[in-house]
């Protein structure tokens, strides 16, 4: 008899009860990047992805990865380091490299098995780390994972950070934080915190996986945007499968760093290599991102069509000048009710509730694409006016 079943089942209906049930929703055919699909037979105008820079349908990254498959297969057969590593990954790596004005590149199947290879393989017992409060999932798992004395600092606050610095002892010191907040949209303080880890001996290390080819005039992320050299940022971390429309992470830093990762980070040595195809497209796209600046303008401008429009409506949104846009509701039904009304419009923009964000900031959150029209973010500020939405921005501090 199965005794696990009835536990997992009480478990699912408080879920469900709560209004944190989850479901997926099987998309029946994509077009115009990822701005617009079919689901369950409705066609919806999307404002759900991360696909920035409207790259995931790009031709020449859908040619780059066809020729690939052709000439390497669908699959790379085995992990890095015993016969998975092609010629594609490498030379992804090296102009990854390049592109971030670092030694070296590592690559990684997801971002989250990047970060928790970072965390876990350079801190241990009697190291410290220091999270921002509104770190990414992965990196808070990588953090209570690594052993070390774990803290979260309030979002964004360095004087808070510097009076736990202050008290700390022995052993190697980490600060971790996402260059641009994946819920709330808004910026990391980088310039105040490579300051204050200068100053303490500790190791900056951020995630910019939401601001890679979006901010800095390079498209080089939100260490760019700071004005931040290599130096003051040791370990970047960036994911493939938002802004340059692929999948995929990658780690960039020091030659030592990264070889030392190659070494001794478990989730990059006993998994199998992301397919050759992959690293290809990624390539093609990394060269759109510098070549087509145009994209980064388009996706910023629409940005601020749309906080333009909300303040037209009265409706206050949280200090976010990225293409994440969170509406914040409150309430795990007000967030539903609200996607749901939205959805029966035509638009399909998710509900985001806990324990994604903290309890009682359950959201709407809208993604804005290079790949959306004037018109599609107009459309969306229509639906948006027919909604009993909050007149005052909700925090997640």
């Amino acid at each position: 008899m199965d005794q696990l079943a009835p536990a997992l089942e009480t478990g699912l209906r408080g879920l469900a009860d709560a209004g944190r049930f989850r479901q997926r929703q099987t998309v029946e055919a994509r077009s115009a990047a990822t701005t617009r699909a079919r689901v369950d037979g409705a066609e919806l105008l999307a404002f759900c992805s991360n696909d920035y820079l409207g790259l995931a349908d790009h031709p020449r990254v859908v040619e780059a990865f066809v020729a690939a498959a052709r000439e390497w297969g669908v699959g790379s057969g085995a992990s890095h380091l015993v016969s998975g590593h092609c010629r594609e990954h490498h030379a992804l790596e090296e102009e990854l490299a390049a592109f971030t004005r670092r030694e070296r590149a590592l690559l990684f199947s997801t971002g989250y098995m990047a970060n928790l290879a970072v965390v876990t393989t350079l801190l241990g017992r009697g190291d410290r780390v220091h999270m921002d409060r509104l770190d990414h999932a992965s990196l808070l798992d990588a953090g209570l994972a690594s052993g070390a004395r774990f803290s979260r600092y309030p979002h964004c606050d360095v004087a808070a950070l510097a009076a736990r610095l202050e008290r700390a002892g022995g052993g190697r010191t980490m600060v971790v934080t996402d260059g641009v907040f994946s819920m709330d949209g808004d910026i990391a303080p980088l310039a105040s915190l490579a300051a204050l880890c200068r100053s303490h001996e500790a190791t900056l290390f951020v995630d910019d996986a939401h601001g890679l080819g979006v901010l800095g005039a390079s498209g080089g992320g939100s260490v760019e945007a700071a004005g931040l050299e290599p130096g003051d940022v040791p370990i970047l971390v960036g994911t493939l499968g938002k802004a340059l429309g692929t999948s995929g992470a990658f780690v960039a830093g020091s030659q030592p760093l990264v070889e030392t990762l190659l070494q001794r980070a478990r989730s990059y040595i006993y998994t199998t290599a992301p397919p050759p195809a992959v690293a290809a497209a990624t390539r093609a796209a990394l060269r759109l991102v510098q070549e087509e600046t145009w994209r980064r303008e388009r996706v910023l401008a629409h940005v601020e069509r749309f906080r333009r429009g909300a303040a037209g409506l009265g409706l206050a949104l949280l200090e976010s000048q990225t293409p994440i846009q969170p509406v914040v509701l409150g309430s795990e039904a007000a967030a539903l009710d609200a996607s749901e009304a939205l959805r029966s419009r035509g638009l399909w923009v998710p509900a985001i509730r806990p324990p994604t964000v903290p309890a009682g900031s359950a959201r709407l959150r809208i993604t804005l694409s290079a790949a959306h029209e004037d018109s599609d973010v107009d459309r969306l500020l229509e639906a948006l006016a027919t909604l009993p939405a909050p007149r005052h921005a909700g925090g997640t501090q």
